[in-house]
Order: C-alpha cells, then sequence, then structure tokens
C-alpha cells in the first residue's frame, strides 16, 4: 500500500449538509457522554459511597456488551435500514439515562439499577457501533475519510474539554442526576438529526435463508484473523484498551478524588485543560499523517495514549499539584489517543470490503472492547490488593507495550491508505453532495 494514490481528490466536507448533521448530532452526543463519564461514577461514590471495586464494575458492565458485538455486527449485516438502528440505539439511552434522575426523585435509586443502565446504555452503543461503519461509508467518500475522522475526532476532543468541566460543574451546583439529565437530552438530539440525514443504503447483504447467523460471525472474525494489517491492529487496540481500562474510567476519578484530595469542580477542570491535548491531536492528526505516514502515526499513537498515565500515578502534595499533574497526563494522552484513533479508523475502513463491514466491526469490538471491562474487573481487584497509585503504573507500562504487536506487521510502513477493497467499486460508493 506504499504511496499508492487514495482516489479522486476529497470534496470538501464543510459544504455538505449531510454530514454537518450527523457530525453536529455526534458533537452534541460525545459532550454528553462527557459529563455521564463523570457523573455516573460520583454518583456511585457520593450516593451510595461504592467502593473501588464497585467503581470499576460499572466502568466494566458499560462495555459488557461488546463481548456480543460479534453476533450483534453480523445481525445488522442483514438490515438494510442501518440509519434506522443508529436512531433506536439514541432513543434507547436516553430512556435509560432518564430512569437515574427519576428513581432519585423517588429516592429510590441503587447501585443495581446504576448497573443495568451501565449494561443497558452499553449494548445500545454497540448497536450504533455496529450500524455505523455502513452508514459512513455512505456518507462519506473515500477521499475524505482522514478528513471526515478528523472532523468526528476533534469534536470528540472539544467534548473532552467542555463536557468534564461542565459536568464537574452541575454535579457541583446541581447533582450528579441532573448532569445526567443533560447527556440524556443530547443522545435525543442526535437521534433527530441523524433521522434528517438521507443516505442510499443497497440491499441488505444476507436475507433469512442465507447464511446463519453463527457462520456470518465467524466469516467476520476470519476476515480480521486472515488480514494482516486488522490482525496486528486489533492486537494493539485490544492491548492498550485492556491497560487503559486496568488504570482508567472511574479508578482515575476514584484515585483524584481519594488519593489526591481534588473535589468535583476540580477534576473536571484538570480534565477539561487536558483534554485540549486530544482537540490538537485531532487537528494535526492529517498533517502529521502526511508527514509521517498512516502507519507510523498509529505507531506513535499506540505509545503516547497509555504512557502518561505515569504522571498522574506519580503525582503527590497539595491538590493544584495534583490537579496539574492529571492535566498534564489528560494532555499528553489526549494527543496520543487521536493521533492512533483517527488514523487507525481510516485505516480500518479503507480495508474493510463493503459487504462485510458490519460484521467484521462487530468481530473487531467483540475483542476490542470486550477487554476494556475485563480490564476495569482487574483494575479493581488489583486496586484493593495493592492500592491505587501502583495500578496506575502497571496501566501505563502495559499499554505502551502494547505497540509490539505492530512493530513486525505491515503497519509502519504504511504511508497512504492505498486503493479500495475488493468489491467496493461495486457497491455505490460515491462522493457526497450537500
Amino acid at each position: 500500500m506504499n504511496g499508492v494514490p487514495d482516489g479522486p481528490p476529497a470534496i470538501s466536507l464543510w459544504r455538505d449538509r449531510r454530514f454537518a448533521r450527523f457530525w453536529a448530532g455526534q458533537s452534541v452526543s460525545q459532550v454528553g457522554d462527557r459529563i455521564t463519564e463523570l457523573a455516573l461514577p460520583l454518583m456511585a461514590v457520593g450516593a451510595l459511597n461504592a467502593s473501588a471495586n464497585q467503581v470499576a464494575w460499572l466502568t466494566a458492565l458499560v462495555w459488557t456488551p461488546n463481548l456480543l458485538a460479534i453476533f450483534l455486527g453480523a445481525w445488522v449485516d442483514q438490515q438494510t435500514r442501518k440509519r434506522r438502528l443508529m436512531i433506536l440505539a439514541d432513543l434507547v439511552r436516553a430512556a435509560a439515562l432518564l430512569s437515574l434522575p427519576a428513581a432519585c426523585v423517588l429516592g429510590a435509586v441503587t447501585l443495581t439499577q446504576l448497573y443495568a443502565t451501565a449494561i443497558l446504555t452499553g449494548a445500545a452503543g454497540v448497536l450504533f457501533n455496529t450500524a455505523y461503519p455502513p452508514f459512513f461509508v455512505r456518507l462519506v467518500p473515500r477521499a475524505s475519510y482522514v478528513d471526515a475522522n478528523s472532523k468526528l475526532s476533534a469534536s470528540r476532543s472539544v467534548s473532552q474539554v467542555a463536557g468534564p468541566a461542565i459536568g464537574g460543574a452541575l454535579v457541583q451546583a446541581l447533582t450528579a442526576p441532573v448532569a445526567i439529565v443533560v447527556d440524556a437530552v443530547t443522545f435525543l438530539v442526535s437521534a433527530v438529526l441523524i433521522g434528517r440525514i438521507a443516505v442510499d443504503e443497497p440491499p441488505a447483504a444476507g436475507t433469512a435463508d442465507g447464511p446463519s447467523l453463527l457462520r456470518r460471525a465467524r466469516e467476520g472474525l476470519a476476515f480480521v484473523v486472515r488480514n494482516p494489517v486488522l490482525r496486528a491492529t486489533l492486537g494493539c487496540a485490544a492491548t492498550v484498551n485492556f491497560f487503559t481500562f486496568v488504570g482508567g474510567g472511574g479508578l482515575l476519578v476514584l484515585f483524584a478524588s481519594r488519593s489526591l484530595g481534588l473535589s468535583a469542580g476540580m477534576i473536571g477542570a484538570a480534565l477539561g485543560v487536558g483534554a485540549t491535548g486530544a482537540l490538537l491531536g485531532a487537528v494535526f492528526a492529517p498533517v502529521i499523517s502526511r508527514r509521517l505516514g498512516v502507519g507510523r502515526s498509529i505507531v506513535v499513537g499506540a505509545v503516547l495514549f497509555p504512557a502518561p498515565i505515569a504522571i498522574a500515578a506519580a503525582a503527590d502534595g497539595p491538590p493544584w499539584l495534583g490537579a496539574g499533574a492529571l492535566a498534564a497526563s489528560e494532555f499528553l494522552s489526549g494527543f496520543g489517543v487521536m493521533l492512533f484513533d483517527v488514523n487507525l479508523n481510516s485505516l480500518q475502513v479503507s480495508v474493510i470490503p463493503d459487504r462485510l463491514r458490519s460484521r467484521v466491526a462487530g468481530a473487531y469490538g467483540t475483542i476490542n472492547y470486550g477487554v476494556r471491562p475485563v480490564g476495569a474487573v482487574v483494575g479493581g481487584a488489583l486496586a484493593t490488593l495493592v492500592g491505587l497509585r501502583p495500578t496506575l503504573l502497571v496501566a501505563a507500562v502495559g499499554g505502551a507495550l502494547s505497540v509490539v504487536w505492530l512493530l513486525s506487521s505491515p503497519v509502519p510502513r504504511m504511508r497512504s491508505l492505498g486503493p479500495a477493497p475488493a468489491g467496493d467499486a461495486d457497491e455505490g460508493i460515491r462522493p457526497v453532495r450537500g
């Protein structure tokens, strides 16, 4: 794939109304997600006095439905209306989240309900993510993949700047349930905007009398295993996800609160300031990709993403110093994850035939996201056994070693996305018109 042209010149996505609607919906939804990522563990800790292990389980349950993504992806490939599935997923997540503030008003919220909400929103997220790849390639021309992923990742980065700060302020001033209501509303906004996007959805890849669900799931997994690019990047991504969840998510919030003595407002502000690194990473990822190449950019991001967790783990002293270390850790990690994600997402889309997108996404997600709850549970057990600080150090070192998967693969030598995979030429992929 070295030096192979990426096809026709990219069309400006700024003038594409359909992409603008989708981008707006995802931007709003991402801000809400960042608020809930802070509010949910703080609700568990503040209202229910949850332990480190219980907070870790809360994080784990959000990602547990990904273990079934391989089968859900195979089922989604049979469905023609991928857009409707994405809308359904948004509505389910909104309803599940709204159940929490309703229970709080009635004084009936329990840890069990928090766990159930985590599972339900996680399952809806899997549905959205497996329906997303076929929708994406109908919305965005191939030459604009990196640009589109850069814009979507930039929105994610902005959400990481604004979301924690807004969430911390909402939790401190108006309580965690109010913050969760805000996230529910953002999913409703996303559903409305996606509902206004018209895309040409081709007939489904399979029919009721076609291959069984199990066979289609196996086909998706087999494609990942046989493809050297997908195999190496999956190993890398799954390893880095495992270790970042060993020391990330709720445990990092718990460490900042209990070990560093930071208030909810300080935690939110530190995470928000640190998230500017993710914004810069998303903006500059296409530039760095052109200079270093897609593959080398992924390699650099694989190390820069997890390693800065060690900065937070080493923090000590007065609260302002702890907040600064947390912000620095988030800044560097955010830059790294965007460099990793923007290029990796574009590369994955470019090597998967259109007819296999959902089932490959399901197989990939089952492993890549399925290790996250395992990592969170291991992190909770490790934090209980040896403490929060050593657990964060293990996460930083183990995550950085994920790069080993890439070094002997074709990935570091890949400078561009290369030609479309076999079959896409017949799948109707064409430039998007506003």
